[in-house]
């Protein structure tokens, strides 16, 4: 009996605090592992809109490619009534579906996000009602999806959604998806576009250990998004290039290890949900810069998800039908 007690109190100090659940989300966001972005598609006001629509052959290329889940970013917002229940399009749910099955069937992850709701972002007092109202249909939806499936509340918030008034709408999500996915891993991430410096003013609720924390990645900015059509000034950053520098590689070991520390603090796994140079930068830059990023986020035991498959940051070219080399072997070395 006594040698039963030990062990049980040795099991008991090695869970982790907030539960006999805690590290299991751990072990969610560890199956995640290499991932990457199906951007440009569902996000668009409309899929093909902006050049991008998901074909079958795109998931199977993710797939034997080596990668362990892909994120789909997705415009919900575009699809649902603007007045309560703010009911979603049945044939964009279907959609979604299909996407999901196409991840699910072939033993990846899935990451499925709110993404582009440039209306909260504006006026989150008006449209925070809106946002819920979505995610209850989406959680209700997909309540019986294997773990393999992952919510993430909102891609980048930012502008009048300032951390101290995103900080204030996490609880009301998470009381609206908790009752029918009590245990869903559920990403979430800061203001000011997912900064890793804002992590430090994201407060999550402690008594839920189903979240990931997650940031996003594009440092130095005026490298990855030299030439950006939508980046103001962007044309004046053209040449700029990445070589893995012992200051430049200093300043990335820094940022993430800035985010790490934050992670273990307050006992959150981590993830890197997008990351990726643009194609005006020479393919060398962006080949180094991508390795490193990958490697250090790795080293951190952070899960990642590179932006994206097939558009202007493309690891994969769709008019040739192959990957771009040189980008997937920066992504998922050859064994």
């Amino acid at each position: 009996m006594r040698a039963l007690l030990v062990l049980s109190l040795l099991i008991l100090a090695a869970i982790p605090a907030g539960g006999a659940d805690a590290g299991d989300v751990f072990a969610i966001n560890r199956s995640l592992g290499r991932g990457i972005n199906f951007g440009n598609a569902l996000e668009a006001p409309t899929e093909g809109a902006w050049g991008m629509e998901l074909k079958e052959e795109y998931f199977a290329a993710v797939q034997k490619a080596g990668f362990q889940h892909v994120r789909i970013p997705i415009k919900w917002s575009a699809h649902a009534k603007a007045e309560p229940p703010y009911t979603i399009d049945a044939k964009f749910f279907e959609r979604v579906d299909w996407a999901i099955e196409q991840v699910l069937s072939r033993g990846l992850a899935a990451v499925i996000n709110a993404h582009h709701y440039d209306e909260l972002d504006k006026d989150p007092d008006s449209h925070e009602a809106r946002l819920v109202g979505l995610w209850k249909q989406i959680a209700e939806r997909y309540k019986d999806q294997p773990d393999r499936l992952v919510f993430e509340f909102l891609n980048e918030p930012h502008e009048k959604l300032t951390d101290d008034r995103w900080n204030r709408m996490i609880g009301p999500l998470l009381k609206t998806v908790r009752p029918t996915n009590p245990r869903r891993a559920i990403v979430v991430g800061p203001s000011q576009w997912n900064n890793f410096r804002n992590l430090e003013k994201m407060q999550l609720p402690a008594d839920d250990r189903w979240l990931i924390a997650t940031f996003h990645y594009y440092e130095p900015f005026q490298f990855t998004h030299q030439g950006a059509e939508w980046a103001k000034g962007s044309d004046a950053w053209r040449g700029r290039t990445w070589t893995g520098t012992p200051e430049q590689t200093k300043t990335l070991q820094s940022d993430f290890a800035r985010a790490a520390a934050w992670a273990a603090k307050d006992r959150r796994p981590l993830y890197l949900g997008e990351f990726g140079a643009y194609q005006v930068a020479d393919m060398d830059s962006r080949v180094k810069w991508t390795n490193a990023v990958a490697r250090e986020a790795e080293k951190h035991q952070m899960s990642w998800a590179y932006w994206e498959f097939g558009a202007g940051f493309g690891a994969f070219d769709r008019r040739t039908g192959k990957w771009r080399e040189p980008l997937l072997r920066a992504l998922v070395p050859a064994k």
